[in-house]
């Protein structure tokens, strides 16, 4: 299948490892270039090699920053001459419980996971050269909460009711709006998860076994997913709300 990404232009954040990095390879790999967006300038510059100057561009910056999206919007269109959309991926808040969290590491989180997506979706919807597609990374917490994770818990389902609002607004536009939920995917958070465990090897038995494929994804499974829904091949799909997961989501 021709996924019409050729030429096509995305912002991809927390592009320097994981789930982001994994998407902009597999945009690169189908046509599409990329401006990528993370906080460790020097990991980003070895993206860029590995994906070709001709093809990527970085801006190492914090997405908490409130003037990092319009500044990641303006160098697609100054390098590139056109965007077209962005995977928006924020990070995850510090573990811990509801009651445990502080009040400034509550609004911390919703600074750096809610606010900074919402304003990138902003930038990109003021930029964009036609009909734009913006996928935001979530979590299976959108759906059932994952212990340990409260701040998480609590801002992942917004985000998600958010993203059905935007679809509405923004519709009839023609720009499109989807999350992605992924499940245990073999990440650096998910390494750094595990190793805050007795045993990190038996912590990822364990989360295997919960998981109906039998094991942690690949984060390359998880970004051929995304550049297929950020493509024109999804063209009817907004408002949705995705698991990448295994099959581990026990909720419909």
């Amino acid at each position: 299948m021709d996924l019409g990404l050729t030429d096509r232009v995305f912002l991809v954040t927390a592009a320097s490892a994981g789930l982001g990095r994994a998407s902009a390879e597999q945009l690169v790999a189908e046509g599409a270039r990329v401006v990528l967006v993370a906080r460790r300038a020097d990991v980003l510059d070895d993206v860029v090699a590995d994906l070709g100057s001709a093809n990527a561009v970085a801006l190492a910056s914090d997405l908490a920053d409130p003037g990092t999206a319009q500044a990641a919007a303006q160098l697609a269109i100054r390098t590139f001459g056109r965007l077209d959309g962005a995977l928006i991926s924020v990070g995850g808040p510090p573990p811990g419980t509801a009651l445990a969290n502080s009040d400034e590491q509550w609004l911390a989180a919703f600074d750096s996971v809610f606010l900074a997506a919402l304003r990138t979706v902003r930038a990109v919807l003021a930029a964009a050269s036609g009909p734009a597609s913006i996928g935001v990374v979530l979590s299976t917490s959108v759906k059932v909460p994952i212990p340990g994770l409260a701040i998480s818990n609590g801002l992942r389902p917004g985000l998600a009711m958010l993203i059905k609002q935007l679809a509405d607004e923004v519709g009839p536009d023609g720009h499109r709006v989807f999350g992605l939920m992924p499940g245990t995917v073999l990440t650096e958070r998910i390494r750094f998860l595990h190793g805050r465990s007795d045993d990190p090897a038996a912590a990822r038995k364990d989360a295997e076994a919960l998981i109906p494929l039998r094991r942690l994804g690949d984060p390359a499974e998880f970004g051929r997913v995304a550049a297929f829904l950020l493509s024109p091949a999804a063209s009817y799909v907004t408002g949705s709300v995705i698991p990448v997961d295994g099959g581990a989501l026990r909720a419909l």
